[in-house]
């Protein structure tokens, strides 16, 4: 069994290590949360796509400047953090 670092298995249990500042949802709020996560990762990569595909340009904190219309390097370029969006770049990532 691989773990990650965000849980580990103790007496058969998973454990979850979360930040301090980390909210927890269930139910309809997870998957509203989930749900509009998605969206907002398929709308920073849509107009990138098809034959008139869009270049972007993308600045980081420092300065750097990245001008590409390949979604797997915009999404990597993004700082995410909500997890079901992370999972989602992860799986564009072993697409590519």
């Amino acid at each position: 069994m691989s773990g990650s670092d965000s849980q580990r298995m103790r007496g058969g249990q998973p454990v979850f290590i979360l930040d301090e500042d980390a909210e927890r949802t269930q139910g309809k709020d997870a998957r509203t949360s989930n749900i509009t996560a998605g969206e907002a990762i398929a709308e920073s990569v849509r107009t990138t796509l098809g034959p008139k595909g869009m270049d972007k340009m993308l600045v980081s904190d420092g300065g750097d400047v990245v001008i590409t219309n390949d979604g797997a390097t915009i999404l990597d370029e993004m700082d995410i953090e909500h997890p079901a969006a992370q999972m989602l770049t992860e799986v564009a990532e072993s697409q590519e």
